[in-house]
């Protein structure tokens, strides 16, 4: 049946089909990063048109490409102001880009497999059951029809709840529309892009638009399996399975904390919060706490806040959101796989537990390896950008970890930054997305298969 549906597909169809198919068996993540290139490459082409600027001129292809890179990548990260430099073509741009985005690069990949063969081979089921954690590779083909659908009623319902309100505000139709809409599919993809000029710094202490804003990206970080799991058991939690509950779980605990730290750092300073009212400083310090892990939002001048909430603001985004989702960062789901392993050995315990299950040792290594290579990137990055701009190490630190954590939120430096470090940043951007494990599966030239080990032996740790 394979074969005969190959054969009915156009020549051109067919050789292409062979390509990815050999790519695929050769490595999987090489044909994910492949494919995420490319769609960044074709959108930078599109913005470095004339039609995609609002002014004379086309943009400078190193803006046309950071800008590309960070919508694909959902970062939110800018270095021009999108309402005033892009043309409403070129947001029109900027919003596929980040819808594309969002369904993540394993996902795209798989989609491409689709789109050229119309059927999905083993290949790619396995490939996308790799990033969505399907259980069964049968799933797939539905699963991912089920991520589009669900993401468009997320942001379908968030645009629901913005549009009347900027109309409420006076704004006309066709621009409470188009601010509704964009702000819906940038919420939920933890995007942080905006269409108007001044962002949410407007909208500060408006409850019906942050909420709804809030909402969009808290949801997007959960990632699509959580999505779906809690949906299909939302009134049974105990039978949610053990990475919805831990990304859940893990995701509260670093809302409460951040939001708690963030309010206290800048509660009476008069430069963010101060000369609001305490319920105002109580929602702008909930927005800080979630936007701060991915979503890239920011109702302050995040350029005026102290080092401490600088600090914190690095350790949320540099843990990001959840496994499969549209957030960045090494996942909540790392972090706590870290902290059972770390709390087991504390109780001397043989095997890594919780919620009634237990945790495979592998995952341990697995986290280990992705947050180690992060901290390793993130290093070697900020070490270039200080030597490249001289800027001080607290203002690096934190672009860098936004940038690779594709967070978006950032002091105010991205726009004066010379070519060198916007392409560095770009290139961070790419790595945070596609992920530490899935860059090095893609470089591997094979797995390594040993037949004899080596005896065991256990040197001294700590």
């Amino acid at each position: 049946m394979e074969e005969v549906r190959a054969l009915s597909l156009p020549r051109p169809l067919l050789v292409v089909r062979e390509l990815v198919d050999d790519v695929a068996r050769r490595s999987p993540a090489r044909l994910a990063l492949t494919v995420f290139a490319s769609v960044i490459a074709v959108f930078t082409a599109l913005l470095a048109t004339p039609q995609a600027t609002a002014g004379p001129g086309s943009a400078p292809l190193v803006d046309a490409l950071f800008t590309a890179t960070s919508a694909v990548c959902v970062t939110g990260l800018v270095t021009v102001d999108t309402a005033v430099y892009w043309s409403t073509f070129g947001q029109t741009v900027i919003l596929v880009a980040i819808k594309i985005g969002g369904l993540g690069v394993m996902t795209l990949a798989s989609l491409l497999g689709v789109a050229v063969s119309r059927h999905m081979g083993l290949t790619q089921r396995m490939l996308t059951a790799r990033e969505t954690k399907a259980d069964r590779l049968g799933e797939v083909g539905t699963l991912l029809r089920t991520v589009v659908v669900a993401s468009t009623v997320v942001e379908v319902a968030t645009a629901s709840a913005l549009i009347p309100r900027f109309l409420a505000l006076g704004h006309d139709v066709g621009t409470s529309l188009w601010w509704g809409t964009f702000y819906a599919v940038s919420a939920f993809n933890n995007a942080g892009f905006v269409p108007n000029e001044g962002g949410m710094a407007p909208f500060t202490g408006d409850w019906w638009i942050e909420i709804p804003v809030m909402l969009g990206v808290f949801v997007g970080s959960l990632g699509f399996p959580v999505i779906l799991n809690v949906v299909r058991t939302w009134s049974r939690p105990r039978r949610w399975a053990l990475h919805s509950k831990l990304t859940v779980l893990t995701s509260l605990v670093l809302l409460v904390a951040g939001t708690l730290l963030i309010g206290a750092f800048e509660w009476r300073r008069a430069e963010t919060f101060g000369d609001m009212g305490w319920p105002t400083r109580i929602l702008s310090a909930m927005f800080t706490g979630v936007n701060a892990r991915s979503g890239g939002f920011a109702t302050v001048d995040i350029g005026e806040m102290t080092e401490a909430t600088w600090l914190v603001t690095d350790a949320l985004m540099f843990v990001g959101g959840g496994s499969a989702s549209t957030a960045g960062g090494i996942k909540a789901t790392t972090l706590a796989v870290l902290f059972l392993a770390i709390r087991a050995e504390a109780r001397g315990d043989r095997d890594i537990e919780a919620f009634g299950r237990r945790v495979h040792r592998d995952l341990v290594r697995v986290a280990i390896a992705v947050t180690f290579t992060s901290a390793t990137i993130v290093l070697v990055a900020c070490v270039v950008l200080l030597e490249i701009t001289g800027l001080p190490l607290d203002v690096v630190l934190f672009e860098t970890i936004s940038a690779f954590a594709t967070c978006g939120l950032s002091t105010g430096i991205t726009g004066d930054l010379p070519d060198s470090a916007k392409n560095i940043l770009t290139v961070l951007m790419f790595l945070g997305r596609i992920g530490p494990m899935t860059l090095a599966g893609a470089l591997a030239l094979r797995d390594r298969k040993r037949v004899v080990r080596l005896p065991e032996e256990r040197p001294i740790v700590g």
